[in-house]
């Protein structure tokens, strides 16, 4: 059973930084990453990190958030830094299986963001 625990949200004021963790029990994740979702959009994929250690930035984070994992632990980060309202969101901690050409998807339950002006 694939469990993923994240913890790290919360409220901070405009320009401040947090930080996400994931823990993944289970088996080691070809790829991880964090998802978005913000009132009335869709969800989005914030940034991605495959167990090579190559990244995957949304255009709108570029420069200010960095995600990491720690195979060892089966966790993944996401720094946020210089955060903006705009980030105000859910956020998802996503990681992805691959057997056999077939993709296996796990989600975290969400943890809240908000960011203030």
């Amino acid at each position: 059973q694939v469990q993923l625990v994240e913890s790290g949200g919360g409220l901070v004021q405009a320009g401040g930084s947090l930080r996400l963790s994931c823990a993944v029990s289970g088996t080691i994740f070809s790829v991880m990453g964090w998802y978005r979702q913000a009132p009335g959009k869709q969800r989005e994929l914030v940034a991605a990190i495959t167990s090579g250690g190559s990244t995957n930035y949304a255009d709108s984070v570029k420069g200010r958030f960095t995600i990491s994992r720690d195979n060892a632990k089966n966790t993944v980060y996401l720094q946020m830094n210089s955060l903006k309202p705009e980030d105000t969101a859910i956020y998802y901690c996503n990681v992805v299986l691959k057997v056999l050409a077939v993709r296996y998807d796990y989600w975290g339950q969400g943890t809240q963001v908000t960011v203030s002006s």
